[in-house]
């Protein structure tokens, strides 16, 4: 039998707004008992949680795997460790592989293979054959085989195919998760267009690259019906033309990424190729609006896009590298540190935004914090510095414009 008493934690539920001190007793992965005090059991492990936080395990909307096809980028059992270490108690990963997750085979190869019991993968259905935006895949199929929802990872160019998919799959009840940007209008652009990128000697791509396409998506949106997931929201005009279609009541919801919340345009000054993302970076003035986006529910959730690259491949000037960085290991902690510590964000927002809300967007529901519930739980220590290495990462890649630094907070453990 396993017990844990986990003695005065700062206990975060974001289903009921919940942020108070308590103690919590977890027997076999099952939440006993919520109480200001907890006599402890015969054979408990007790810990003494002061200045700990406890909350929901973390939920990832997207993320890419390197296996199949990319192993020298990132194995699945180097993924599944990365996530349980930053906290992480469900992974949904793109289907962005090699062969493209477009198939039930392929759903049924990824769950033989990973090997770890926590935390749970999951994985979205490519949209269209092998992700590349031409032709459907067989959705019916795709939706019998297990798959959480569809998604390609990468912007549909193509209005028509678009328009047939959601058409197609409002049938099927499953979520759909699109990325927007028009890719002509972006061009050879590496970063953000404005004063920055002119001064930096960089091609620019213009906000309206994503606000263009965003803008026709809300169209189809409201004249089909179904509902959409709208990944890796970038600009402040995305901010404001998703508030309009919620206020119409359009049924979609929104995701941005961590780094996006964190960095801006400003951050590129050193050229660091980990920087180079899709969609780039935004202003300051763009950051901030998603900061106020997600403080008021415009954006629910806050993705990881954990996206693994060899050191070969990263290594290369700005302009030349692939678009992408790892994060699952640092999320929580960097977030924590710039958003909540200085007031940006609160502790209960930046948590709900990180688990229960990602679980809504994705059509299931949140990890209980209450009595004779599952313990799908991590626990959290904001103030434990650690250097971010090659040996205290878990993930194979090591592409984060982080590496070599210290930063503050890391997560104890996890349960589910």
């Amino acid at each position: 039998m396993s017990i844990d008493l986990l003695r005065q934690v700062r206990l975060l539920d974001p289903v009921r707004h919940g942020d108070r001190v308590t103690d919590v007793l977890i027997v076999d992965g099952w939440i006993r008992a919520i109480a200001p005090q907890i006599s402890a059991p015969a054979e408990a492990v007790v810990q003494d949680c002061t200045g700990l936080v406890l909350g929901p395990g973390l939920v990832d909307l997207y993320s890419h795997s390197g296996e199949p096809g990319f192993e020298s980028r990132e194995t699945l059992d180097a993924l599944m460790a990365a996530a349980a270490a930053g906290g992480f108690t469900r992974l949904t990963l793109l289907p962005t592989t090699s062969p493209a997750v477009d198939n039930a085979a392929m759903v049924q190869w990824l769950r033989s293979h990973v090997q770890l019991p926590s935390p749970q993968i999951q994985c979205w259905g490519a949209l269209t054959v092998g992700a590349a935006g031409q032709q459907m895949a067989e959705l019916a199929e795709l939706a019998e085989s297990g798959i959480v929802g569809f998604a390609d990872g990468m912007p549909i160019q193509n209005w028509g195919l678009l328009r047939r998919s959601l058409e197609y799959a409002q049938a099927l009840g499953k979520p759909i998760a699109l990325a927007c940007c028009d890719l002509q209008l972006r061009g050879n652009g590496v970063m953000r267009e404005g004063s920055d990128s002119i001064r930096m000697g960089l091609p620019g791509a213009p906000a309206i690259a994503e606000t263009a396409a965003l803008a026709a998506l809300l169209e189809c949106v409201e004249q089909i019906g179904t509902p959409v997931h709208l990944m890796r929201v970038s600009t402040a005009r995305s901010v404001e033309l998703i508030a309009q279609a919620k206020a119409r009541h359009l049924p979609i919801t929104a995701s941005t990424t961590w780094m996006h919340l964190l960095l801006n345009t400003q951050a590129l000054q050193r050229y660091d190729p980990n920087l180079r993302l899709e969609p780039p970076l935004g202003t300051p003035a763009d950051q901030a609006a998603l900061i106020q986006a997600v403080n008021d529910g415009v954006i629910e959730a806050i993705a990881i896009d954990h996206c693994p690259y060899t050191y070969e491949e990263k290594t290369v000037p700005f302009a030349e590298a692939p678009a992408g960085a790892i994060g699952l290991e640092l999320a929580l902690p960097l977030l924590w540190q710039h958003l909540v510590t200085s007031g940006k964000l609160s502790a209960l927002t930046l948590w709900r935004t990180l688990s229960s809300d990602p679980s809504r967007c994705l059509h299931q529901p949140p990890a209980a914090v209450e009595v004779d519930a599952i313990a799908e739980l991590t626990l959290f220590d904001p103030h434990h510095p650690w250097l971010v290495s090659g040996k205290t990462l878990k993930s194979l890649a090591r592409n984060t414009p982080w590496l070599g630094q210290e930063i503050v907070g890391r997560v104890i453990q996890t349960w589910g």
